[in-house]
């Protein structure tokens, strides 16, 4: 395992994978950790804030192309963009239940899920974690 492809790699590439190693960590830290606490609140808007910064510096990442100089990862995105507000919103009026789901998925599908396929041969993170 080296950082050399990902600190190698042009901007805002590495950003955006450090974002997302962030939010991993303080993600898996929330579903663990006691809810309702001012560290609950603290580290939640500090995602939320991550997850904004993934979802945005992903427009500027555009190796694969299929729609122009889009792919349908930046539907996920999209998706990101419009869901973390909204999540953050259940939390403000107390929709916990909805709140919670909205979080989850996120962390699941967002963050877990894509980060997977950053694994696939010749994707900069598969250089990180296995070499070239």
């Amino acid at each position: 395992m080296s950082l050399g492809p990902l600190l190698s790699a042009p901007p805002p590439i590495p950003w955006h994978a450090f974002a997302a190693f962030a939010a991993l960590a303080i993600g898996g830290a929330q579903l663990a950790l006691p809810k309702g606490t001012v560290r609950h609140r603290v580290l939640g808007y500090s995602w939320v804030a991550l997850m904004l910064v993934i979802a945005i510096s992903s427009f500027w990442i555009q190796q694969i192309r299929l729609v122009g100089p889009f792919s349908p990862i930046h539907l996920l995105s999209i998706l990101v963009l419009v869901t973390v507000p909204l999540a953050a919103w259940y939390a403000h009026t107390h929709k916990v239940t909805a709140h919670r789901g909205a979080m989850i998925k996120l962390y699941l599908f967002a963050l877990v899920g894509a980060g997977i396929f950053t694994l696939l041969p010749g994707r900069i993170m598969h250089a990180v974690v296995f070499g070239q």
